[in-house]
């Protein structure tokens, strides 16, 4: 194994032990794993970093692959059976009818798991190749706000199957942007197209609605449906703010945790980030209080939510997402194309808010 930029790293070895295993379960991944690989840029003049087979995953246990059936791009986790024991039980559950075809299930598919050969404590989950759900920008306000929605469904659906997700924050919502994007991107470097050869061109939301999905279940727990109050040791998640987690060990309900997540990631990818969500303040507010007995629970944020967007007018709905730090010639561009888009939305009677 070489230290040479672009070549094989060591937490990418266990691919290239499995590739021919993944092959025969039916899961192609890229040349880069495939036995013998000769990096494309060896022995010519091509910088390493414009080519393809450079770009290695960011995490080293999870990785893209082709379904050999049908060419569909999908993504392949790594898991570890005795650390997250309920992973593959609680994705089954998403994943299986009639909650799978549920219009409210937000859950990211598994459509797969492949129990790896000698060794009883690994398997894969096999899921659909998603991006991150901020990337591209929003373009409009109905946009952001179909965002929204399709999140406290999401996450009220969950808690109506008695599971408590522990670790709802930006890192685990994706989307899928199978149809927004025009070129396929590549999984490890999303910015480029699939081949490598220029940026992967996209829609807006509008034009080619996608839908969002909470991901990574490892710390996930179900509970008995009379259980209404599970009580749980505090566990850390990506977002470290949790107020009731801050210098006490006292096991909490998870439940109010998820909320205070939702709406703490709402307070920094929206709020304190983009003009113009001022009307969504009151409902964070609550979600985020210090005291998880004063949150409101799902099935009140939805409702409050629903009411909220009566109150907001369609052409509020069509105005710009203005990021804070957009810088003035930035702002006069995104503008100007925007407003190009609203007038010919408005003509066609494409709606204000796109659902999928």
């Amino acid at each position: 194994m070489s230290t040479i930029p672009g070549t094989i790293k060591p937490g990418e070895l266990w691919w290239c032990k499995h590739y021919q295993w993944l092959e025969g379960a039916g899961y192609l991944l890229r040349p880069r794993y495939s036995p013998g690989w000769v990096p494309s840029w060896q022995g010519t003049k091509k910088d390493w970093m414009d080519c393809e087979d450079s770009r290695g995953p960011l995490i080293q246990h999870i990785l893209d692959a082709t379904r050999i059936s049908d060419g569909v791009f999908v993504t392949l986790k790594l898991i570890k059976k005795s650390r997250h024991p309920y992973e593959i039980e609680i994705g089954q559950l998403f994943s299986s009818e009639p909650v799978a075809s549920d219009p409210a299930n937000h859950c990211v598919p598994i459509y797969d798991v492949l129990h790896v050969p000698n060794d009883e404590d690994q398997a894969i989950i096999v899921m659909p190749l998603l991006r991150p759900f901020t990337n591209p920008r929003f373009d409009t306000c109905g946009e952001v706000v179909e965002c929204f929605h399709q999140l406290f469904a999401g996450l009220q659906f969950i808690h109506k199957q008695h599971v408590a997700h522990r670790d709802c924050m930006a890192l685990n919502i994706m989307m899928d942007a199978t149809s927004l994007f025009i070129d396929p991107y590549h999984p490890q470097d999303i910015v480029m197209r699939r081949d490598y050869k220029g940026e992967a061109r996209c829609l807006t939301r509008t034009q080619s609605p996608p839908k969002y999905f909470f991901i990574d279940f490892g710390i996930s727990r179900r509970y008995d449906a009379n259980n209404f109050a599970p009580l749980e040791s505090p566990i850390w998640g990506g977002d470290k703010s949790v107020p009731e987690f801050q210098n006490s060990d006292e096991p909490r309900n998870p439940f109010p945790t998820d909320v205070y997540y939702l709406g703490n990631m709402i307070r920094y990818k929206f709020l304190l980030t983009n003009n113009g969500f001022e009307f969504m303040e009151p409902l964070v507010n609550d979600m985020i209080q210090d005291d998880p007995a004063k949150r409101p629970t799902m099935d009140e944020v939805v409702p409050r939510f629903d009411q909220i967007l009566k109150q907001i007018s369609s052409w509020k709905l069509r105005s710009r997402v203005i990021g804070k730090e957009d810088g003035h010639i930035t702002g006069l561009y995104l503008g100007v194309t925007h407003w190009t888009r609203r007038i010919g939305y408005i003509i066609r009677r494409v709606p204000a808010i796109p659902t999928p």
